[in-house]
């Protein structure tokens, strides 16, 4: 069989997946305002792609305050963990498995999504010029300049904390195998952790101790409120993301996945920066993240099959999450093992809408239109 090692079962927490090709977080715009409730066609969406070793499902906001993006889900409301449940409880029945997405924007928002329309939040007041989606008067998704944000105060910082916790405790409720916490990208804890838009003087900011604090005390908020079994993180080391600028400094990042690595996290999720026109990551860079981290490493970013065989094959990850290439083809493990054609995607429906490009990509025993 084609691309062995892609289809090797491998052990999550106390959990085991049947292959090591991955759904990554998806953003798709589609839930209800407000009260930003995934929609019933969610759970078709999810369960169609449950041949995926592991779902990880889209950014979901922590809180109200998390939102920068109209259309993006939460799970910290009782409505939006009842609507989540019966999405995972979809997947499930199809054997598959699913994590929830926890984040929480920062900066990557607009004061027309925020409660009572305030500044969002950041680390430090700063202007990076990054952009967010809104809604139009047809309900499609588009591109808007954020609005400049306001340094969070301490208070609000550990409201963010509790926050992480709250939605892990909602994601346990609504029967998720996991969360991820979103610690990449340029969103709120990434923009704690890189000066760029870290100018505190504080306990959260100066050293790379205090930056990385933020994301050290929701894993451990997060841990506490289920267990490290069930928690996994996504990060991004290297890059620019959402005009958040994470800089080349390969000893910070390293030195962060060890104190990752000390909380016993389920696995962790890299997002590498080449499919965002980056420089790619270099073997030595792949072996020294493989040393500091003891348990899944899963990789993200411009895959292909024979990409993820090689670098799984080497030992420098375990498994892969596949973005775009999931929202075209919801069998594509299938499609893998079969070396068959992939559909051709349709980016003009990646985001917002209903059914088209959403629940509507033929399966392989389909009649290809």
């Amino acid at each position: 069989m084609a691309h062995d090692n892609l289809f090797a079962p491998i052990k999550m927490g106390t959990q085991t997946l049947k292959n090591r090709i991955f759904m990554a977080p998806l953003t798709r715009l589609r839930s209800i305002e407000p009260g930003d409730v995934p929609t019933a066609l969610a759970a078709e969406y999810y369960s169609q792609r449950a041949g995926a070793g592991l779902i990880i499902t889209e950014a979901t906001q922590v809180s109200f305050q998390a939102k920068g993006y109209a259309g993006a889900p939460g799970i910290h409301t009782q409505d939006q963990t009842t609507a989540w449940k019966a999405i995972v409880d979809n997947v499930h029945a199809k054997g598959g498995k699913i994590v929830a997405q926890l984040w929480h924007t920062g900066l990557v928002a607009h004061k027309s999504v925020q409660p009572d329309s305030k500044a969002p939040i950041s680390a430090s007041e700063v202007k990076v010029g990054a952009r967010t989606s809104l809604r139009d008067s047809d309900d499609q998704a588009i591109r808007v300049e954020t609005t400049p944000p306001r340094a969070a105060t301490l208070d609000e910082i550990q409201q963010v904390i509790a926050d992480f916790a709250h939605a892990t405790r909602c994601a346990k409720e609504a029967g998720f195998d996991g969360i991820e916490i979103h610690g990449a990208h340029g969103y709120l804890l990434h923009q704690f952790w890189v000066e760029h838009t870290n100018k505190r003087d504080d306990e959260y900011g100066g050293s790379r101790e205090n930056r990385a604090r933020l994301t050290l005390d929701i894993i451990d908020a997060c841990v506490d409120a289920w267990d490290a079994d069930h928690v996994g993180i996504r990060i991004s080391p290297q890059g620019t993301f959402n005009a958040v600028e994470a800089g080349y400094d390969e000893e910070d990042n390293l030195w962060l996945i060890e104190q990752i690595n000390k909380r016993g996290l389920m696995y962790l999720h890299l997002s590498e920066p080449d499919w965002a026109g980056g420089t790619p990551y270099s073997d030595q860079f792949r072996q020294r993240i493989r040393e500091a981290f003891d348990n899944m490493i899963i990789a993200a970013g411009g895959y292909t099959a024979e990409k993820a065989e090689t670098n799984i094959k080497a030992g420098y990850i375990d498994a892969v999450a596949f973005g775009r290439d999931y929202i075209a083809n919801p069998d594509l493990a299938q499609r893998i093992r079969q070396d068959a054609p992939l559909n051709e995607q349709h980016p003009q429906t990646f985001y917002g809408g209903g059914t088209k490009g959403y629940t509507d990509y033929p399966f392989l025993d389909e009649k290809q239109a």
